[in-house]
Formats: C-alpha cells, sequence, structure tokens
C-alpha cells in the first residue's frame, strides 16, 4: 500500500482501452507528484516517476491500473470489454521509510524494500470501475498482507476529456501494519515512542479526483489528487504525525 504506488498508476489508466488488444502495445512518459514522505508523515516529498507499459497479448510489464502497481511484471488470466483478472509480481523502488525521513522516526529504523505478488480483478463500464487487488509481500521484509478495493465514477463532459472521482479502501494485516505503523519493544527503547501494536485492519480510506485529456489516438495529459485518511488503531499510532495525507501529481505519456 505505499502511497506513491497510486501515482503511476493513474497514468497507467490512459492505456485501459488497450489492455484487451492482442499483439504489442507500448506507452511511454513521464509524471511529477508530491507524496507523503512515508504513510503518516507531515511532510512531503517531490517524486518524478518514469512511466512505461509494455505487452504483448496477455502479458504485461510495467504499470498496470488494474493492479495498483507502479512497475511490474505480470499476465491476466482472463480478460475481455469488461472484465479482467491478472497476476503481478513487483519490486519497491524505494524504501516505503527511511529512518532519516524525519526526526520523529529516529530510532525506529528503515522499512526495506521488498518484492510482492498481487492477484487483482477489475470490472469496467463506460462510466464506472471497480478494481480489486490482494498483495502479498514474498520478499521476506514483514510487509505481511493488503486488500483494497476502489470504485471510480468517470464523466466525459467533450469525447477527449475524461473526468473520474470515487472511495477506496485498503485492509492491510497485523504484519504490516505492525511494521508500518508498530513500536515494539525494541523500537521504543531506541526511539523512547511507547510501544505499540495496531493490530490489523483498515489502514486507509481514499477519495481521489482525476481528470484526463486524450489530444488524439497517441497523446494523454493527465492529473490526480488522492485524498487519504488513516482511521482508527493505524491512525492513532505514535509513529503518525498526519492522519489524513494528499497525493497529488501529473502526468504525458505517448502510446504507440
Amino acid at each position: 500500500m505505499a502511497q506513491t504506488s497510486t501515482a503511476p498508476s493513474a497514468a497507467a489508466s490512459s492505456t485501459n482501452d488497450q489492455l484487451t488488444a492482442d499483439g504489442w502495445r507500448f506507452s511511454l512518459g513521464a509524471g511529477a507528484f508530491m507524496v507523503p514522505k512515508y504513510p503518516g508523515a507531515r511532510d512531503y516529498r517531490f517524486t518524478p516517476a518514469p512511466l512505461i507499459g509494455v505487452g504483448y497479448g496477455r502479458f504485461f510489464f510495467g504499470s498496470v491500473p488494474d493492479a495498483n502497481v507502479p512497475f511490474g511484471l505480470g499476465a491476466f488470466l482472463y480478460r475481455d470489454d469488461r472484465f479482467r483478472v491478472g497476476v503481478a509480481v513487483s519490486y519497491d523502488f524505494v524504501k516505503p521509510r527511511k529512518e532519516s525521513d524525519d526526526a520523529h522516526l529516529h530510532g525506529l529504523g528503515d522499512i526495506d524494500r521488498t518484492a510482492h505478488a498481487t492477484l487483482f480483478a477489475s470490472y469496467n463500464l463506460e462510466w464506472l470501475s471497480a478494481v480489486a487487488a490482494v498483495s502479498q509481500d514474498i520478499g521476506g521484509k514483514h510487509q505481511g498482507t493488503t486488500a483494497s478495493f476502489d470504485l471510480l465514477g468517470a464523466y466525459r463532459p467533450v469525447s477527449q476529456l475524461t473526468l473520474t472521482a470515487g472511495p477506496g479502501v485498503t485492509w492491510a494485516s497485523s504484519q504490516y501494519n505492525q511494521t508500518f505503523f508498530g513500536i515494539s519493544e525494541a523500537d521504543s527503547a531506541r526511539s523512547r515512542l511507547p510501544q505499540y501494536n495496531p493490530g490489523s485492519g483498515i489502514a486507509a480510506v481514499r477519495f481521489s479526483v482525476g481528470a484526463n485529456y486524450k489530444f488524439n489516438k497517441h497523446w494523454n495529459l493527465g492529473a490526480r489528487v488522492v485524498a487519504t485518511r488513516l482511521p482508527g488503531a493505524v491512525g492513532s499510532s505514535p509513529v503518525v504525525e498526519k492522519k489524513n495525507q494528499i497525493t497529488y501529481g501529473a502526468f504525458a505519456n505517448y502510446v504507440f
């Protein structure tokens, strides 16, 4: 559930109409995003992102909006004009959290990058998309399991412009929440923050708003804003400095 993952995936949604095509598919672009330094951070960082997508038939490499995977390798197990199911393997671009991100994190150590295996499904109508994904840490870095569900409504005031908006929620296992929001006895001794064990549960609720303008069959320009709330036990963690988080940015890509 890396918060940066929503950014490149937003750009990939502009190529959704190609995902059921056979043969080769290519897209290339770049984006610029402002994201929280880590889940629960008070401060933000600027993140440039290359946007690359390559596909052949049911196989793909790059960003996949259905899986909320910013960069991965996978395949669609089933796909038609409305319904898609697939699997993907990905690896974190950067560490999800570094102790040096904020003085508040002193003594907690870094959260290491890891590999993820994701099973995803989506159902798409002209005016509505539903996307579900389950992701498991397969790199042994204690990031556990997450499950997400998002609804996204779409409206086209003109044929080239698509406006989107909708809610989403992410559930996380106790291992994931402990890694990102918990404080062990050893962590407490080093950091002087109190011990904390949030357990499994809802890790984030969000609402996203986006726009995509298709200049022609090749060029796309888009923007997206995602407002996220860290609720319940997660939001009450001593690690969290700000429960309400915003991610926003813009991108452009060229579809071959």
